[in-house]
């Protein structure tokens, strides 16, 4: 059975990719032997430095879906097929920070050459496909219609079809990384088409068929002028201000240095930001503050620990524990990484260095994150509300259990995706005759709260993201009519 659906997949949707990008006939092809090689050197690799390669799929499982695509691989392909079907076969382990790393870019080289595609981003819920944010131009469609059927297909096997692709613990996760990649992962499915049958459910429960045209990226952006302009949430915006009733909002944005991607990790800039807020907090007098995480595609510690410890009156780590697995190739890139940048070795990659010399490969050891302490003199000692939804990734999800487990805050919005016991601490190690690169996770980090069952951050008070742009922030406006009715 798993040879069967192998082959159809492999013969769909290459064939349909070939016919996507025009530049396929430029691609260099790899022979099958070198193809064969790197899907076995994928999957030892996996197997030496995947902390957990097999938490959410049995090595049963993974051994009998290697052999039937091994034997499957029967003519050349090019970098991109190979990355496909490499990464659909990562993927299959169901853990979000496992995953082959795409090459070529090929849907942003599509949509910068004027390629055509689904001018819709869906909101999913509860396995239902929604419209989100609609770039068709077509007055039929409408945010918050229910999208039923896309090409006479059920948009629950669009789902399961088009979630091969994507790296994720839980159809949660998928369905929140589709949100943003269906239009994508359609392409590469069907190739370039002109139009879409959509059969969509209208919210007053009639049901209408629909034809929308692929448009590309500048097609969508005009359709999208036409639209009654709503509220979004702007993930990599930094804002601190004091809404109605002296209530202070601060929006940290992405714990990373944002105005210069060269110096990522410099965070000179976001604590002269974080200070300046929370001195004119103080001054206002404030006694609630909302810091807004939604949106928040995460970043570094050194980041937000300076924005916690306004806050915090104890010492606190973002992890419980932290174990790191030894493997050659998270020793490799270790290695590399201490070559290539002088000020590593001031940091932790030396600490690492000696434990991977020092713990046999296959064997855990423990990392012991440094305590942040809280800062000395004057702290926020008001209420604490924390907004979160399922695209707070990372970091910021970390910070939301922080929050959540330290008792600094209390939780509002909707559950994250990301988890915060995870498999995650990135490493890559990259694959000899394809070139193709390989994220595995290393480390088991695990929540402050030390709960070992991997999970996101579940909201202490439940308030519902919308579908589809709204008039106004219907989110923080619950938040805030909540607050208001407890003083």
């Amino acid at each position: 059975m798993l040879s069967i659906v192998f082959r159809c997949f492999t013969a769909f949707c290459l064939s349909a990719f070939m016919t996507a990008c025009a530049s396929g006939a430029d691609m260099p092809r790899h022979s099958v032997e070198d193809i064969r090689s790197d899907f076995t050197r994928l999957y030892e690799g996996l197997q030496s430095a995947h902390i957990a390669l097999y938490a959410n799929r049995s090595k049963a499982e993974y051994d009998a879906l290697y052999a039937d695509r091994l034997e499957a691989f029967d003519r050349p392909l090019s970098t991109y097929e190979a990355y496909l079907l490499f990464q659909e076969f990562t993927a299959f382990g169901k853990v979000a920070h496992a995953s082959v790393n795409d090459p070529e870019n090929a849907f942003a080289r599509f949509q910068r050459r004027g390629g055509k595609y689904f001018p819709i981003l869906p909101r999913i819920v509860d396995g239902a496909v929604y419209v989100g944010e609609d770039y068709s131009g077509v007055k039929e469609v409408e945010s918050g219609d229910e999208i039923l059927e896309i090409n006479n297909i059920p948009t629950s096997q669009w789902l399961h079809r088009l979630g091969r692709h994507v790296s994720a613990d839980t159809e949660y996760i998928a369905h929140s990384l589709l949100e943003f990649r269906l239009p994508r992962y359609l392409w590469v499915e069907l190739g370039e088409i002109k139009q879409f049958a959509l059969r969509l459910k209208k919210q007053d429960g009639s049901e209408k068929e629909v034809t929308v045209p692929a448009r590309s990226w500048a097609g969508q952006r005009l359709a999208g002028f036409g639209r009654k302009s709503g509220f979004q949430i702007k993930g990599q915006k930094r804002e601190a201000k004091i809404l109605d009733d002296n209530i202070a909002y601060l929006k940290p944005g992405p714990f990373i240095n944002i105005s210069d991607p060269s110096r990522s990790w410099d965070n000179r800039k976001f604590i002269r930001f974080i200070d300046a807020a929370f001195e004119d907090f103080l001054k206002a007098n404030t006694d609630t503050l909302i810091i807004d995480l939604r949106e928040n595609p995460g970043g570094d510690s050194t980041f937000s620990d300076h924005m916690v410890a306004w806050i915090a009156d104890e010492p606190f780590q973002f992890a419980s524990e932290f174990w790191i697995r030894s493997s050659p190739e998270a020793e490799a890139a270790n290695a590399a990484r201490l070559a290539g940048n002088p000020d590593a070795a001031a940091g932790v990659s030396t600490f690492f260095a000696k434990q991977y010399a020092q713990t046999p490969h296959g064997e855990s050891f423990r990392f012991d994150i440094p305590a942040a302490q809280p800062r000395e003199g004057q702290k926020f000692e008001g209420q604490v509300y924390v907004l979160i939804n399922r695209h707070s990734y990372s970091q910021a999800v970390n910070v939301a259990a922080t929050f959540q487990d330290y008792g600094l805050g209390v939780i509002a919005g909707e559950p994250t995706s990301d988890f915060a016991t995870t498999y995650g601490s990135i490493e890559t190690f990259t694959l000899p005759r394809t070139g193709l690169s390989v994220n595995f996770p290393k480390a088991h980090i695990i929540r402050p709260s030390g709960d070992k069952v991997p999970g996101g951050v579940v909201p202490d008070i439940s308030i519902p993201s919308p579908i589809g742009p709204q008039t106004q922030d219907v989110v923080l406006e619950g938040l805030l009519a909540y607050i208001k009715r407890g003083r």
